[in-house]
């Protein structure tokens, strides 16, 4: 009966642990479709209103947070997948 318990146990633990890594890579995901969005953003603005200078400078500044949001998103990716291969090692 503990083995079968065990054994369920660990089976739950790997899933989860399983369910860690996705969310980790869907997180990525999301930081990289959001940077995406800037870019679209800040390309839409420069193509069509040229003309206006402060569009056009937010246009820049939308890159540049859109750069700096794929930075941070795979930062946090890099450093949480460190700390699951650590929790891994430790089981």
């Amino acid at each position: 009966m503990k083995k079968q318990e065990q054994n369920s146990a660990s089976a739950s633990e790997l899933l989860a642990m399983e369910r860690t890594k996705l969310a980790n890579i869907r997180t990525l995901l999301a930081y990289i479709r959001t940077s995406l969005a800037f870019f679209a953003a800040s390309a839409a603005l420069i193509q069509f209103f040229d003309k206006n200078v402060k569009l056009e400078i937010t246009a820049y500044i939308s890159i540049t947070f859109g750069v700096i949001l794929l930075i941070i998103g795979f930062i946090h990716y890099y450093r949480s997948n460190k700390w699951i291969k650590v929790i891994n090692r430790l089981k």
